[in-house]
């Protein structure tokens, strides 16, 4: 067998080549020229598309940013394959050996069960919880570290609400048709994977129901998305007496010693309701129903990297039912996901060097500095921000920090230990060095040089408390980048993404933190009036907007990535312009490339089910409506495309704040 290996790779890195050709910037074939650019602009530009990209069975949704995610998943397979030596290439061998993983069956985990069944009283959970924690185990709340939000400068301890198997609170609340087919649904997959593990299928049932006693429970004191967003409701700065006192009866500093890390004098308490009510609930609480709750998380934790059973069972409900796929992830995809979540940097250092050359970083650098340069000029010319606000988001947007491509400096993943025969131990092992990691930052200095997203993600961020943006080299790639594509296009697709981050420095959460990253209230009164007023404007427009009919988007948990996505395209097309002249391309003018290019990354088709639930969860609005949206409100879109006033893509009202 080991002869193959050679060939199979060479087969791997030609295909990955390959995949990543055949991906362009724009593309006319996706379009649809018998639809009206303004009846329906995202038919115009993504219908051919749409119609030659049927959602593929392994996924629930097929879109653009899918389409290269996948294809560098076939660059990150030919790098495990090729460096099996390296930690992601043992931890990648170990993943696809399913025949240890088998052979493993549930011993993984018996340690973990045990010292469950060994909780006698309620008041030894706590250091059983700070271990669980430590290997991974999603109970009852999390515990962390956090940039100061009033010292930007420091990292101080953390704690936040958490325990929920279903996707949001609302899951367990809700009392719709859909919410509460769900729910049982959800009910039975625990019971089907408790009988899994050897429990008789009416034991299996009343651990199901006390796992949903537990998690409901919680999500009763937990706090909603929407009020989330706003940074002053998740920032409760306390010490460690005083957290004790907001969630008595819980051994606070048995559960600290257990779980690791450094010893500290203050801690961020981002949902206090929840540790209050978590509290309280354990004073009531039936001592079996902790112990099935902490078992199940335990197993959910490692179902997708058991044996085939499990497996199937966890896809089922997660996968099938949730989201509507039809068939699981082939091995090899999930195997390359886990190296790359698990051991981020030291796989992508070699997804760098095989995809980002550094003529690409040079030429991205440089439309990096024009967006920012026009979203300079746009927020100079802002006939609603009062100069002594604007003289100080100029200075902000001055001082944001540009990370693109990949870290300066690569993470040393040296102490985690990878045994080729114990895939949920080996992954178990490095969920505890980065939860080690994150604690030990307790008490030092920030590091404004980490990433927080792996460099073959395909994503981007901005971060308001290090007042910096992300682009991860897995994103500077086509249809984002194409070198090969006119400039238009360019800034239209990742120019406009840039435009998008950028534009979250001052927008609803981010105008909250200073140049410095510190939460402060730095706009005039008048300022923050008029921003409120516009922002409304687009908690109406989106919150009208249905992807599925009767399922409405969420304006106020949207609005952020809203007003993000309008400011970024408008900046986007002030930067082409600033180019000076720019050369038509198959037939279409300059500023019509940028709306085609800005178009075209936001092709997708999705299942019924996945836009159910991203409607509910999801901060960003669905696919067609990130391009209707913008569109609608840009009058340089109605000019590019000669629309006019009663057309669809031309409202009546529109909405604008960059």
């Amino acid at each position: 067998m080991k002869y193959l290996l050679l060939p199979l790779l060479l087969c791997v890195s030609a295909s990955a080549e390959d995949a990543l050709k055949a991906i362009s910037g724009f593309d006319p074939a996706a379009m649809d020229l018998a639809a009206k650019p303004c009846g329906d602009f995202y038919q115009y530009a993504c219908g051919g598309w749409l119609k030659s990209n049927p959602i593929p069975s392994d996924q629930s949704r097929w879109g653009r940013f899918n389409e290269l995610a996948e294809r560098n998943k076939l660059i990150l397979r030919a790098a495990l394959e090729d460096a099996p030596a390296t930690l992601s290439g043992s931890l990648y061998a170990a993943c696809m050996d399913e025949g240890a993983v088998e052979a493993a069956g549930l011993k993984p985990l018996d340690a973990a069960f045990k010292a469950i069944g060994e909780l006698t009283k309620a008041a030894d959970l706590a250091p059983l919880l700070g271990r669980l924690h430590r290997g991974g185990v999603n109970a009852f709340f999390g515990y962390g570290s956090d940039q100061d939000y009033k010292d930007a400068t420091s990292v101080i301890a953390a704690v936040d609400q958490a325990g929920l198997g279903l996707p949001d609170r609302d899951y367990y609340l809700k009392d719709d048709a859909k919410s509460v087919d769900l729910r049982k649904g959800y009910e039975w997959h625990v019971a089907r994977s408790f009988g899994l593990t050897g429990s008789e299928p009416k034991l299996a049932a009343e651990q199901a129901a006390a796992v949903m006693r537990v998690e409901t429970a919680l999500a009763k004191v937990s706090m909603d998305r929407v009020l989330r967003r706003d940074p002053m409701n998740t920032y409760h700065k306390m010490t460690r007496e005083e957290l004790a006192k907001s969630g008595p009866g819980f051994a606070w500093e048995r559960y600290f010693d257990a779980a690791g890390g450094p010893s500290w004098k203050d801690v961020n308490s981002s949902s206090p309701g929840f540790i209050e009510g978590f509290a309280k609930f354990l004073g009531e609480v039936p001592l079996d129903d902790l112990k099935t709750y902490l078992r199940w998380r335990t197993l959910s934790a490692a179902q997708p990297w058991l044996g085939r059973a499990f497996v199937d069972e966890n896809f089922d409900f997660f996968g099938r039912r949730l989201t509507g796929a039809k068939e699981l992830k082939p091995r090899w995809k999930r195997c390359v996901e886990l190296a790359d979540r698990m051991l981020g940097e030291d796989l992508g250092r070699r997804y760098v060097a095989k995809a980002y050359p550094p003529e690409t970083k040079k030429k991205m650098d440089a439309l990096v500095v024009a967006v920012e340069a026009a979203l300079k000029d746009d927020i100079a010319g802002l006939d609603w921000m009062t100069p002594a606000t604007k003289e100080k988001a100029l200075a902000k947007l001055g001082t944001i920090v540009n990370k693109v491509g990949y870290p300066e400096k690569w993470r040393d993943y040296s102490t985690v230990k990878i045994d080729r025969k114990d895939l949920v131990g080996s992954a178990r092992s490095a969920i505890e060095f980065e939860h080690l990691r994150q604690l030990r930052k307790i008490g030092k200095p920030v590091d404004r040089k980490e990433w927080l997203m792996t460099p073959p993600t395909v994503n981007a961020y901005y971060n308001p408390q290090m007042n910096d943006i992300n682009f991860p080299a897995g994103i500077l790639q086509p249809p984002f980048f194409d070198p090969a594509m006119p400039d238009a296009v360019n800034y239209g697709a990742i120019g406009a993404v840039i435009g998008h981050e950028l534009t979250h420095g001052f927008d609803d959460q981010g105008r909250k933190f200073d140049l410095k990253g510190n939460m402060t209230d730095w706009w005039t009164p008048e300022d923050a009036k008029a921003f409120e007023g516009r922002a409304q404007c687009f908690v109406d427009q989106y919150g009208s907007y249905e992807p599925l009919p009767g399922v409405k988007l969420n304006g106020k948990l949207t609005l952020g990535e809203n007003t993000a996505d309008n400011g970024g395209l408008r900046v986007a097309g002030m930067a082409v312009d600033a180019q000076g002249e720019q050369p038509a391309y198959q037939g279409f003018t300059p500023r019509q490339l940028v709306f085609l290019g800005f178009a075209q990354i936001w092709c997708q088709n999705r299942t019924e089910q996945v836009a159910r639930m991203l409607a509910q969860v999801d901060p960003h609005s669905s696919a067609r409506e990130r391009v209707i949206g913008p569109m609608s409100n840009s009058p340089e879109f109605a000019k590019a495309f000669s629309c006019k006033a009663g057309d669809k893509m031309v409202p009546k009202k529109t909405c604008r704040v960059w």
